[in-house]
């Protein structure tokens, strides 16, 4: 008999934080997420219990369910997605396997409180530069996928966030902003418990970019340089979010897998 569609944990950390990442579902019950309420990045929990209300949402979405231990309630769920059209997988060992390989988790104590479709909503100052483009790409790629970015003048932020339920970010006097030397993307690194090396080695660029201190890393000065760029290219504050989550998409695979390599004319071998 072939054998249930599954991924295993190390191959889906490769996915993670790459735009085309599967949407994670969360089924553990609820007594095992209690024991441990940290999540897989930018998993959504869902109850299976209810299934028949969430899953015709995925249809023709990738899609890889998470319990315990990678047992009945993935494999239920999983197979009740693929009959409503979703290409559904099990992570392979489930939640248990891995946090036992080390993998990346992240803690949605913090994590501001979702609006009736289910998305977290932020709010923040107009015309961003490093910082409020930084940030939202970590939300979306790490956190919350379907995360909304609302971007008003600077003297109405505060207002905006208490009539519209969103949550403030990267301006003075609110939880998600700088603390001492460190930018507000070191603080969702922090507050969220999202430690990769990838992830510290891009922050350490951001923080180079954000105030004015280049000497913190060679490639920092560059990332400005094209913050600033796309920020006179588009007028738009969400054109140029879109812009920028491909731009961190290519500095985020660089601090993983390309820091080592380098580039050289004529190449090797050409006279």
């Amino acid at each position: 008999m072939p054998e249930l569609p599954s991924i295993k944990p190390d191959d889906l950390a490769r996915r993670i934080g790459l735009a085309d990442a599967p949407l994670l579902v969360d089924v553990r019950l609820a007594e095992d997420a209690a024991a441990d309420p940290r999540s897989l990045p930018a998993a959504r929990r869902q109850d299976h219990r209810q299934i028949t209300a969430w899953a015709p949402a995925q249809r023709g979405r990738e899609v890889v369910v998470i319990c315990q231990r990678g047992l009945k309630l993935s494999e239920g769920a999983a197979a009740w997605l693929r009959h409503e059209g979703a290409e559904a997988r099990v992570l392979e060992g489930g939640f248990e396997a891995w946090r036992a390989a080390g993998l990346p988790l992240f803690r949605d104590a913090p994590l501001p409180p979702p609006d009736a479709a289910g998305r977290t909503l932020w709010v923040t100052r107009a015309r961003p530069k490093v910082d409020r483009i930084a940030c939202p790409w970590l939300i979306r790629r790490f956190i919350d996928r379907e995360a909304v970015f609302l971007f008003v003048a600077a003297s109405e932020v505060a207002a905006v966030a208490a009539h519209y339920g969103a949550t403030p970010f990267d301006i003075d006097g609110v939880f998600w902003s700088h603390r001492g030397e460190t930018c507000t993307f070191d603080t969702m690194l922090a507050e969220f418990g999202l430690a990769s090396p990838a992830l510290q080695r891009l922050a350490l660029l951001v923080r180079g970019a954000d105030t004015a201190r280049p000497d913190l890393a060679p490639e920092a000065a560059g990332l400005l340089a094209a913050s600033l760029g796309l920020s006179r290219l588009h007028g738009d504050d969400l054109a140029q979010l879109d812009a920028g989550l491909s731009l961190y998409d290519a500095f985020y695979l660089w601090c993983r897998d390309a820091t080592g390599e380098t580039h050289n004319w004529p190449a090797q071998g050409l006279t």
